[in-house]
């Protein structure tokens, strides 16, 4: 489902801030090397996602999800100078792209990066973070803001993204499709979660910023 018309998608990068050339880079090279390219965040949500940081200035960010590496990048633009990322994913097949690219930016002292299952890693992680991504598999979305939320301050954001699932979420529900249902589930729990104030906003895929109280 397209929610606005490709000119206009066309005219709202136009008037954002212009991609960095590493990250025109990394977008052309996943397009080219890598399975399912679609998943990348690409340009104006990698700098919504950037100017988010900014505003927030966070010490430590966790991305669950790394893919490429685009939104990491993007994310680290708004640490503090003594501030980390840690990123996880499942793919320890892509760890060396990201690796490269993390090194090329600048930031890749301050990017972690973590292999294996974010549920079993969160946990082991004595770090509390101002700031959360959350773009990883969708039927775990609960668990794994369940899983943020324990490390998180009051304050901290939790980010939660594709929450509109390509329309799927104002569709009738195939009884088949487990990821949307549980993707309806999600929205309407942060909604009424007394512990966080949430806003859904309609950038790309759907973006739900999430506030700590």
């Amino acid at each position: 489902m397209h929610f606005i018309s490709s000119i206009l998608e066309q005219y709202i990068a136009d008037h954002s801030q212009s991609e960095p050339e590493l990250l025109q880079r990394l977008t052309r090279e996943t397009h080219l090397k890598v399975i399912q390219p679609r998943m990348i965040t690409g340009h104006f949500q990698g700098r919504v996602l950037s100017l988010l940081s900014k505003i927030i200035a966070p010490k430590n960010i966790l991305e669950i999800g790394t893919y490429t590496g685009y939104s990491a990048i993007c994310l680290a633009e708004g640490l503090q100078k003594e501030g980390a990322l840690h990123t996880i994913d499942i793919n320890e097949e892509l760890h060396a792209m990201q690796r490269r690219y993390f090194d090329e930016s600048g930031y890749g002292p301050r990017i972690m990066q973590h292999t294996g299952d974010a549920l079993e890693i969160i946990p082991r992680l004595e770090v509390v973070f101002d700031m959360v991504f959350i773009d990883a598999e969708k039927v775990s979305y609960d668990q794994y803001f369940e899983a943020a939320l324990k490390k998180c301050r009051p304050g901290s954001v939790i980010l939660s993204d594709n929450v509109l699932w390509s329309g799927k979420v104002v569709e009738p529900l195939d009884p088949k499709d487990k990821a949307t249902k549980i993707l309806k589930d999600y929205n309407k729990k942060l909604r009424d979660d007394p512990r966080v104030e949430t806003v859904l906003l309609p950038i790309r895929d759907g973006l739900t910023l999430s506030r700590v109280l």
